[in-house]
């Protein structure tokens, strides 16, 4: 008999102590109760919006004094990034309950949904026009963006699509231009709009899974190269985007400092303020009308001069850890042979990851200034929304994985 055992289970109480005895009067060890879903995964997710959420405050207190927002109140931007998170969180609850073998079975109409509302944002009167663009459908009560619907549409039609031709998938014509037609498609309808960097992340979301799903090597390599050359053919067939870079290669010249160089370089005077450990909560001077979208391009400058370079790298480490954790949920569903549960949580890590990365690249200056927001920090109703979805669905997808181990059915 382990005295131990007997000891640790009398300190527990006599009811369990005696539950735990067997027929031959030996101790019984309980099964281990192991939790339903990943709830790390979760409270990271908490983490990264309750900071965002403060930052968001923080960062566009001063709004209102700039005449162009007089008739806000201090709290107006407060008060609906509240209301998204709310919203968010519903579309979540929703969106977990759902079974994995639906998403796979709506993927397609999704994909054809989003292409729809894509079409539908550049016409005149349904679009809503914010600084030149076209991006928006206005709901009343929120903007909501198409392109992220199409971030998350194209992830689960990349996945099906794969599952669906995993017979094929050494032969180029027949397993990879028809889904590279279709990220053509999504991509002029993105351009029109126009909106470069949604459609950067969504090439690079297919492209992932296409890797991810097994596709040759030789197949893989020539569609990146036929990306990159595409990417720099738009680059440098468009003045504006042309300016864009050089700007980034010199944004304190007398040309760009007042021009396209405008938001790096005060981005980078507010991370240059923030040194180790910032100035403060609050502190920001650059916020205070010097530094455009301070609340959603451009928050983690914010971030920087305020929380330094400690608040800086605990952003960056809390993305790591939570692309970590998503691309080991999905290789878990792959090895359960759930490819299409494995493909998408893959996707949806590559989603979060990319997009950080370029937008911690831009507000750093490592990158060209791109306007893509920080996934689940950055002001925005449907970028929330939509991140919080994605989400939801890798955590469908880990419980289903824990399910299946625990010898049930998902």
């Amino acid at each position: 008999m382990n005295m131990g055992a007997v000891i640790a289970g009398l300190a527990k109480g006599p009811w369990i102590a005696g539950q735990a005895r067997n027929d031959k009067g030996l101790r019984a060890a309980a099964p281990a109760q192991l939790p339903s879903f990943d709830q790390a995964l979760l409270w990271v997710t908490v983490a990264l919006l309750a900071f965002g959420l403060v930052m968001v405050y923080s960062a566009s207190i001063a709004m209102p004094d700039n005449p162009k927002f007089a008739r806000y109140a201090h709290t107006y931007f407060l008060t609906r990034h509240c209301i998204s998170l709310v919203l968010a969180f519903v579309g979540a609850l929703v969106a977990f309950q759902v079974p994995i073998a639906t998403w796979e079975k709506a993927a397609p109409w999704l994909f054809v949904a989003s292409l729809m509302l894509l079409i539908a944002v550049l016409i005149p009167h349904v679009g809503s026009v914010v600084n030149g663009a076209r991006r928006w459908i206005s709901l009343g009560f929120m903007g909501f963006q198409p392109s992220e619907l199409a971030k998350f549409a194209v992830l689960l039609y990349a996945a099906d699509y794969m599952v669906r031709k995993m017979d094929v998938k050494e032969k180029f014509f027949r397993a990879v231009l028809p889904m590279a037609a279709a990220v053509a498609v999504v991509g002029m309808l993105l351009l029109a709009e126009p909106d470069m960097g949604a459609f950067m992340v969504i090439a690079v979301i297919a492209m992932g899974i296409l890797f991810l799903g097994g596709v040759n090597a030789r197949m893989f390599f020539l569609i990146a190269s036929v990306m990159t050359i595409a990417f720099v053919l738009m680059i440098a067939l468009s003045d504006w985007r042309r300016e864009r870079i050089f700007a980034y290669l010199d944004p304190w010249s007398e040309k760009h400092a007042l021009g396209k160089g405008y938001q790096l370089s005060h981005s980078l005077i507010a991370i240059g303020r923030g040194e180790i450990f910032g100035v403060g909560l609050g502190g920001s001077v650059e916020k205070l009308h010097w530094l455009p979208e301070a609340h959603t391009d451009f928050l983690l400058a914010v971030i920087g001069e305020e929380f330094g370079l400690v608040g800086v790298l605990t952003v960056i480490g809390l993305f790591l850890w939570m692309t970590r954790r998503i691309m080991h949920i999905g290789r878990q569903a792959i090895a359960l042979d759930r490819v299409f549960a494995g493909l998408v949580a893959q996707g949806v890590g590559i989603w979060m990851g990319f997009q950080a990365f370029i937008n911690m690249g831009v507000n750093l200056g490592a990158l060209p200034t791109k306007g893509l927001t920080l996934p689940l920090m950055s002001y925005g109703g449907s970028a929330i929304l939509m991140n919080l979805v994605a989400l939801a669905v890798v955590l469908r997808i880990d419980f289903e994985n824990r399910t299946l181990m625990r010898g049930g059915r998902p």
